[in-house]
């Protein structure tokens, strides 16, 4: 069940080339807690990966790398408006809201086409077109790595925030995720109320299939698929400022658009009109490019080397930052990890 030697350039999505000193393919919770075991007898570090879709593996890793594949979905009728869908953590998150949607449990069309597996989406807490995974997770279920305990999160002890949760924080190195939780509607409830998706639904007064479609169409038609295309998908978060930074940047670029906080007082900038107004899209750094449909998003564009997308990264961090004076966080997880030092 432990493989020495392994290599992990079809496990990333960027598709870059990495090696695991040992791999495990954890398809059953006994398996996962005997790479547990192997890894703590050695004192070896631990990588956990799911569908590779947020990863930027900088060079081989020397310990142990579990692939979560446990599979798996049940549900539970509450009440004439909801349901509670339990999900398996190395379930496909795409193919899974597209089952809830063929079983009439609506509220996730909006994240359709998002890559990766249903285990990554309370860490990274995933969002699109006005919906994030938190909106609907009622619980999360964890292994403790240490103890080998397991534990049932609320969705308060997630303390979910714009790509961010407690598995980013105070439990991250510490937990694994075995399952999601997520309450869902039985009557659809449409939510189209991002720009973006209204634009392309306009005239129309769409259910949850047509939601589906159209984010899966729009996604599409801006994203590359790293089938074809090496990529993380988005590769910074959307910085948020103070209402008074954003206003200095009107006061130069008056075209800069923001999203206002409900209380006010912060504003968040969309991380592509950044980049595309540095100067960066289009733009390659070796084998790694700026994807020229999306700023936001890195490829693979021709065999590029981990240090490629690594200086791509950085240099537009600082151009950015030194044009606008606004820090870009990466959402891609780097292995090992980023420093802004």
């Amino acid at each position: 069940m432990i493989q020495e030697h392994v290599d992990l350039q079809s496990l990333n999505t960027f598709g870059l080339k990495a090696s695991a000193r040992y791999f495990c393919h954890a398809d059953s919770e006994p398996v996962l807690n005997e790479a547990l075991r192997f890894a703590q007898t050695r004192d070896l570090p631990l990588l956990v990966i799911g569908g590779g879709s947020n990863l930027l593996l900088r060079e081989d890793f020397s310990g142990v790398v579990i692939r979560m594949a446990l599979s798996g979905i049940a549900h539970e009728v509450r009440d004439d408006d909801s349901v509670c869908v339990d999900a398996a953590s190395g379930e496909n998150w795409h193919d899974f809201v597209a089952h809830c949607l063929a079983q009439g449990w609506y509220g996730l069309e909006n994240l359709a086409l998002i890559p990766g597996s249903v285990g990554a989406a309370p860490i990274q807490n995933i969002g699109a077109y006005g919906v994030e995974a938190g909106d609907f997770i009622e619980s999360v279920r964890v292994l403790d790595i240490a103890t080998g305990q397991q534990q049932t999160l609320s969705r308060e002890a997630c303390d979910f925030g714009y790509r961010d949760s407690v598995f980013k924080r105070s439990l991250r190195g510490n937990t694994l995720i075995l399952g999601v939780r997520f309450r869902l509607w039985r009557q659809p409830q449409p939510n189209i109320r991002y720009a973006a998706l209204a634009e392309s639904l306009r005239g129309k007064q769409p259910g949850p299939q047509e939601i589906f479609d159209a984010v899966c169409a729009i996604r599409r038609s801006k994203l590359p698929d790293p089938a074809e295309l090496g990529n993380a998908g988005s590769f910074f978060k959307n910085p948020v400022i103070s209402a008074a930074h954003y206003a200095r940047l009107q006061q130069v670029a008056h075209d800069i658009p923001g999203f206002v906080s409900g209380d006010g007082h912060s504003v968040k900038v969309p991380a592509a009109w950044l980049i595309e107004r540095a100067g960066w899209k289009g733009r390659s750094v070796g084998g790694a490019a700026v994807y020229e449909r999306q700023a936001l998003v890195i490829v693979n564009r021709d065999h590029a080397s981990a240090q490629d997308v690594v200086t791509l990264a950085t240099e537009i961090m600082a151009s950015v930052r030194q044009q606008f004076g606004v820090a870009l966080e990466p959402e891609v997880q780097w292995v090992p990890p980023f420093s802004a030092t």
